[in-house]
Order: C-alpha cells, then structure tokens, then sequence
C-alpha cells in the first residue's frame, strides 16, 4: 500500500471511531435522560403513599421499561384492582395518551383513587372479562394484566373467550404484558386458588394457542429462593413471579399455535435480568 492510500485508510478508521464514540455518547445521553423522566413520573404526586410503598416489590421503574410503553400511547390494563399500574400507566403515556381500567366489579380502592387522584387520560371499564373492551373503541398499543391471570384462572370466567378479547383490543404490533406469581412447573392451575399462583408455562402456552408470539421474558420480579409453597401474603421473602411480554403479529389473523409433544405449546426459561 502506497503512503497515500495508507493515509486515506488511516483517515477513515478515524472517521469511524469518532461516529462510534459519537453515538456511543448520545445513547448513554438518551439512556440517562429516559432514566430522568422515569424518576419524575415515579415522584408525581398524582401517586399515593400506598403506591410508593408497593414500589420496592413492583419495580415500577423495570416494569415500565419492560412495557415499552411510551408518551400518547393508548393501553388498557385489564383487571385493574386498585389502580396501582393503571396510574402509573397513565402518567407514562402522559395527556395525549389513554388508559382504560377494566374490571367487572368496582373495587372501593380505585373508586377512591380516581375520586382522589383523578386524570383525566384514564377511562373506567366496568365490563366482564370475556369481553374487557368495546369493539367499538379504537385498538390499542398495550393490554396490561398484572398479578391477576392466577384469580382469572380460578373464577367463573371463559379463558377460551377472554384471551382472543386480549388478542382482539390490540393493534396489529401492539404488545400483552403479563406478570403472575409463579407456581411450580407443572402444576398448572392447580394452586391459583390456594396459593395464588400459576404455572408459567400455562399461561404461555393458552396465551400462544390464540396466535399471540412471545416476544421477550424477563427476570425482573424473580427470585429463585421462593420454594413457591406459599401464597405470596404468607412470605417472609419477595415471591416469585414471571414477566412475559407478547406482540399480536402485524400480519394475520388469530390462529393456533402448533404445541409441542406435551399438548402445550413451548415458554422459554426465563432471562435472568430486565
């Protein structure tokens, strides 16, 4: 190589380590900026104290990074309880943003959060979950349902008929994130009513039986030292629990999954970290 072309190569592997470095800055930049917004969102007084205590064990910060859920989003977070995600939902997708708070009977606890702490992004839902949203509504980004498919699993409620809903209010591409208390492998439903915990893989596998695709699993809220025995109120120690994040395909209809030998179609073992 000529002392010029080494010189034009020289110059070149220059240019591109100074547009590495470059993007490399600018993403740690977005990164410590988004951290920013999520410490504000967590502060605003809009949150009540019970919130700021159930904090420590939700990882709300880890949940709404594993929801993409991001600002003029539309969501609906069914089985909404006391309102604890619904809220915090709300302030993530901010005012050009909607979240819609599903549940078949008004719990007293959300009747006074929204009396008391009021936005005017959020709608209530007093619907059954068999058909949680109004096919009228315009679809949504993301369904939410936290800590409550193992109560689902246990009451007088059709999965066959609820699960396809879930897949219905969505957008093509939208996105289903579920959080559950984890029972052990195998067992299924047999310890929703008693432990108030369900078996992961169930709930992978009716979820992926009405053409949802499993996109990302993550080990946010584990703990593997949880012998999963006990209901999570009866716990010295933080139960373990899965978070699995699925998308509606862009393309397509609703349509089975193909299942493995065991009748049920695959979960992958969770990740270990957001």
């Amino acid at each position: 190589m000529t002392p010029a072309g080494s010189m034009r190569r020289g110059a070149r592997l220059l240019v591109l380590l100074l547009v590495g470095l470059v993007g490399a800055a600018a993403s740690e930049h977005a990164s410590a900026a988004d951290e920013r917004k999520v410490e504000s969102l967590l502060a605003d007084p809009l949150r009540t104290p019970d919130d700021r205590k159930s904090d420590a064990g939700r990882q709300p910060a880890a949940l709404l990074r594993f929801a993409q859920v991001t600002p003029g989003a539309s969501v609906l977070d069914v089985s909404a309880g006391g309102g604890y995600t619904t809220q915090l939902m709300a302030l993530a997708v901010g005012p050009q943003g909607k979240v819609w708070a599903q549940v078949q009977k008004l719990p007293p606890s959300l009747e006074r959060r929204l009396a008391e702490h009021p936005q005017a992004n959020i709608e209530l839902l007093q619907r059954p979950f068999e058909d949680p949203f109004p096919a009228a509504a315009p679809r949504v980004d993301l369904v939410t349902l936290v800590l409550s498919y193992h109560d689902i699993a246990y009451a007088p409620v059709d999965r066959a008929r609820m699960n396809p809903a879930l897949f219905d209010a969505l957008k093509p591409g939208g996105h289903l994130m579920l959080i559950d208390h984890a029972a052990r492998p195998g067992s299924g439903v047999a310890d929703t009513r008693t432990l108030h915990r369900i078996d992961e893989q169930t709930v992978g596998s009716e979820l992926l039986a009405v053409g949802f695709v499993l996109e990302e699993q993550s080990g946010f809220l584990r703990n593997p030292a949880d012998p999963r025995d006990k209901a999570f109120f009866d716990m010295s120690m933080p139960a373990d629990r899965f978070a699995l994040r699925f998308a509606r395909p862009r393309q397509g209809r609703r349509t089975a999954e193909p299942c493995g030998r065991s009748g049920r179609a695959a979960v992958r073992r969770p990740r270990r970290g957001p």
